[in-house]
């Protein structure tokens, strides 16, 4: 067993309050277009908050500025309350969550407005003051065992489902995730961080909460969005920084006339991304674009430079064992083995390629695709800038599910599209109906939820 390995089943196994944070009070933390906010600030804030919190059990974080929703999530970890991460900010979803939740309450900034505001009207609530107070004292620290939060899974496949995570296993694999980057790194000095991706997706937690907690890493405050907002945001760091993104986010960026800083490294992940625009994205901005591979109940669990090479690399302490109905995973940070969908071929050396989805595989007239084969066969039709193959629910008076498909091709029709897609595909997977759209419902991470989906498709009809 590896160094590593062996530190991070120490962090897992360990039962007594560890700290929250590592590194000197005067480690760079935080940055934005304001300026610096150093580690001991932080601490100062989070103690502050953390005795003006109301009694509950858990807190839903809605904060939208990065750096208040940690001081938010820390606060609540000191209190002992468990943070709620909702899959998106849809007011039924925020409601079906709270409603799992008694004794909770909705944590915002003091300046939530429109849907949000009115939800928290609805609910008990508390929200940040404008300038944080600070109070010093102790050194932040929480049980091991505490549930710092319930991340939920996007419901791209269906109703989302939670997923506690304790401190124990965000620390080690936060080990795991620092072992991963270390030479995207600066080891001379904090990595300034930005990222497009928001705290409440468990990537955008991994990434841009944990790791400047937990490693030399200091994170821009906001979540820009356009590519302008995004250059502007690196230009914010003090040295060459870490973009962590999703491919939807980086295409528009590649796409786009906007000039960006010398970077570390690119890091993507949410959704698949292709050989073709990780080589461009690398072109562009002379760095390594560097892929990682996890679902909300396992956190990450590999990487690969996709620009190079197929294959993933698991990170130190896990292990995968294919199974019919998908892939076993074990790791050191994981109480028990989580079964994914995904199946996998592993390699001898250890690395894996993806085969598909279990959920994705379709069987008609005997024949078998995958709907993920499918999407990759309409997303390089001429034209189609995106699109979505899926599967509806079975007709209640055949049984048969049929597919269907959305797609963006300006300048297409749809039997154009059809008929670029039957040179590739199987005519009985075709997909009946298909229907252009001017964009896909892709929530904040770039994920197509399939409630979503079908709402779209039946408004076209």
């Amino acid at each position: 067993m590896s160094a590593v390995v062996q530190s991070i089943t120490g962090l897992l196994h360990r039962h007594e309050a560890t700290a929250l944070t590592r590194g000197a009070a005067a480690r760079l933390f935080a940055f934005d277009a304001v300026g610096a906010i150093d580690l001991g600030r932080f601490a100062g804030e989070v103690r502050a908050v953390a005795d003006l919190l109301p009694d509950a059990g858990f807190a839903m974080n809605l904060c939208e500025d990065r750096y208040r929703f940690m001081v938010a999530l820390c606060a609540a970890a000191l209190r002992g309350q468990t943070t709620l991460l909702p899959p998106s900010r849809a007011a039924a979803v925020v409601e079906d969550v709270l409603a799992q939740h008694r004794d909770s309450y909705v944590l915002g900034d003091a300046l939530m407005q429109g849907a949000d505001a009115a939800m928290a009207a609805n609910h008990r609530h508390w929200r940040l003051p404008p300038t944080l107070p600070r109070r010093d004292g102790e050194a932040l620290a929480i049980p091991e065992d505490l549930p710092l939060v319930i991340g939920y899974t996007s419901g791209s496949t269906g109703r989302p489902k939670p997923n506690p995570k304790s401190w124990a296993s965000f620390r080690a694999s936060t080990a795991q995730n620092l072992a991963a980057l270390d030479d995207l790194l600066d080891h001379a000095a904090v990595t300034p961080l930005v990222a497009t991706v928001p705290p409440q997706h468990m990537y955008g937690m991994e990434m841009s909460v944990l790791l400047p907690l937990l490693g030399p890493v200091a994170v821009h405050g906001a979540r820009p969005f356009f590519p302008g907002d995004i250059a502007r945001a690196l230009r914010d760091a003090p040295s060459a920084p870490l973009l962590v993104t999703t491919p939807v986010h980086l295409r528009a960026l590649v796409e786009s006339d906007a000039s960006l800083p010398p970077l570390r490294g690119i890091v993507s992940a949410t959704a698949p991304l292709s050989r073709e625009l990780a080589l461009a994205a690398e072109q562009r901005f002379a760095c390594e674009v560097r892929e990682v591979f996890g679902s909300t109940e396992t956190c990450v669990i590999a990487r690969r430079r996709t620009a190079h090479e197929s294959a993933w690399t698991l990170l130190p302490g896990v292990q995968l064992t294919p199974q019919p109905d998908g892939t076993a995973v074990q790791g050191v940070h994981l109480a028990h083995a989580v079964v994914l969908a995904d199946l996998v071929e592993v390699h001898d050396d250890g690395r894996f390629e993806l085969r598909g989805r279990n959920a994705d595989l379709i069987e008609i007239a005997g024949k078998r695709a995958s709907l993920g084969d499918l999407t990759r066969r309409l997303l390089a039709v001429p034209g189609v800038r995106d699109g979505v193959v899926f599967q509806l629910d079975p007709c209640p008076r055949t049984g048969v599910a049929r597919i269907a498909a959305l797609a963006v091709a300006p300048g297409l029709r749809e039997a154009q599209v059809l008929a670029a897609l039957r040179e590739h595909a199987d005519p009985v997977f075709l997909p009946r109906p298909l229907r252009l759209v001017e964009a896909l419902p892709r929530n904040e991470t770039g994920k197509l939820p399939r409630a979503a989906l079908a709402v779209l498709l039946r408004h076209e009809d």
